[in-house]
């Protein structure tokens, strides 16, 4: 099996040579960028399979870059982890409502970022996950990754595939986050709680489009259910 290639998008040369070092100890072919005009020559040249992107870009910024690869029918469904100093909940939020599938704050071990793109690659590619599953016309097709309504492709990221996929694999129950982060991110323990609700919120906008957006109910104290019947 080819290894997979990983994009890192960093300014700071002994930052970017620091986290290309780890990765390729770890089995990963890496290419480097120090902007995003540079990250998206890369990626042109060569779709990679996952992007570490800095906050902090001296063209434009590491957000705005996710939000343009995210509206890419080539690039959105190619996961991207923000690098950054900015610590605040809010600037959390901002990155994985942007478009990001986790966020890592500097300063971060190699072990936890390494740790974190392992949990990210088995996201994009969860084990087992091969069959077609239809709800009221909504069709999940987990060979080919695809969610489609008649001949319409729903267009949706990672994370947002798989937390789908189990939703229509286990509907009418109601799931916490926690169980959501256990089953879905694979027991992460570096995932937040609020990640989930980013995520569901981005799984709702992709569905809305299409009027399925009421099938991922929120039970108000419990958490959060799959479901083809009123709330």
């Amino acid at each position: 099996m080819a290894s997979k290639q990983i994009l890192i998008v960093e300014d700071e040369r002994p930052i970017r040579e620091m986290i290309a070092f780890g990765l390729r100890r770890a089995g990963f072919e890496v290419l480097e960028a120090e902007d995003c005009r540079a990250a998206r020559a890369r990626i042109a040249d060569r779709r990679p399979d996952l992007l570490l992107v800095d906050w902090m870009l001296p063209d434009m910024s590491g957000l705005e870059l996710t939000r343009a690869l995210k509206r890419d029918k080539e690039t959105r469904e190619v996961p991207v982890i923000m690098l950054t100093a900015r610590a605040e909940e809010q600037d959390k939020i901002l990155g994985l409502e942007g478009g990001a599938d986790d966020y890592v704050t500097k300063p971060f071990s190699p072990r936890e970022l390494l740790a974190r793109v392992n949990a990210v690659l088995r996201r994009v590619a969860p084990a087992g996950a091969e069959e077609v599953v239809e709800i009221d016309g909504l069709t999940l097709d987990g060979a080919s990754h695809r969610v489609t309504v008649g001949e319409q492709t729903v267009a949706l990221g990672p994370t947002e595939f798989r937390l789908l996929s189990f939703f229509m694999t286990h509907p009418e129950r109601v799931y916490s986050r926690n169980q959501l982060l256990d089953r879905v991110w694979g027991g992460n323990v570096y995932v937040e709680e609020r990640t989930v609700d980013v995520h569901i919120r981005r799984l709702r906008k992709a569905l809305e489009t299409f009027g399925y957006d009421r099938f991922v109910q929120t039970v108000r104290g419990a958490g959060y259910r799959f479901s083809a019947r009123a709330e």
